[in-house]
């Protein structure tokens, strides 16, 4: 996320190259919407990673290939026009973010929530999500154990999410903590 004249951006995707000789750039999407953030029309700003967008494009042509997006912006000719673009970010500001369904946040949502298990217990703050396969893990950081804690974003350990509380409410089924030798859960606090 980035702040321009007050206004944040999030990242759709990135340019991992050119294609061809006409000036169209594969993208590696960073969205769950690619087919809608690629379509012809879509208005997408470019910038550095953590810089203010540079540059306003419009979309006049996509295609899935692989795991790319193959995009060709107006205005642009000649594979001459977009080498440099390599490894900038495709941004959108945070007005023109698609409304997700019910129970489902994007991950800026996300990150700094304080996580509290369903015994009362603060397990920390998510740092980071990582998206493995098959469902999303929050990393959360705290002072319950010395390393993180990962957190499979599934419904039978994520009870609860309140954005505007800033906390997350989950049930620490056996196996997410670290245990002792002797089978019980650590405290978190180094044995010298």
């Amino acid at each position: 996320m980035s702040e321009a004249a007050g206004q944040h951006y999030y990242t759709v995707g990135v340019i991992a190259g050119t294609h061809a000789l006409k000036g169209e750039v594969k993208v590696f999407p960073r969205t769950d919407f690619p087919e809608k953030r690629f379509k012809k029309g879509s208005v997408l700003h470019l910038r550095e990673a953590g810089k203010a967008p540079a540059r306003t494009l419009k979309v006049s042509a996509a295609r899935q290939h692989k795991q790319f997006w193959l995009v060709f912006f107006d205005g642009i000719t000649s594979i001459n026009d977009v080498e440099s673009w390599k490894g900038l970010e495709l941004v959108v500001p945070e007005d023109a973010l698609l409304p997700l369904p019910e129970n489902t946040y994007y991950i800026h949502q996300l990150i700094g929530l304080r996580v509290f298990s369903d015994d009362g217990r603060e397990v920390g703050a998510i740092t980071d999500v990582l998206r493995p396969g098959a469902n999303d893990v929050y990393v959360v950081r705290g002072n319950l154990q010395r390393e993180d804690v990962l957190v499979p974003a599934i419904p039978d350990v994520v009870l609860s999410v309140d954005l505007a509380a800033n906390q997350m409410v989950v049930h620490l089924m056996p196996g997410l903590l670290e245990t002792d030798d002797d089978g019980s859960q650590g405290d978190g606090e180094d044995k010298g």
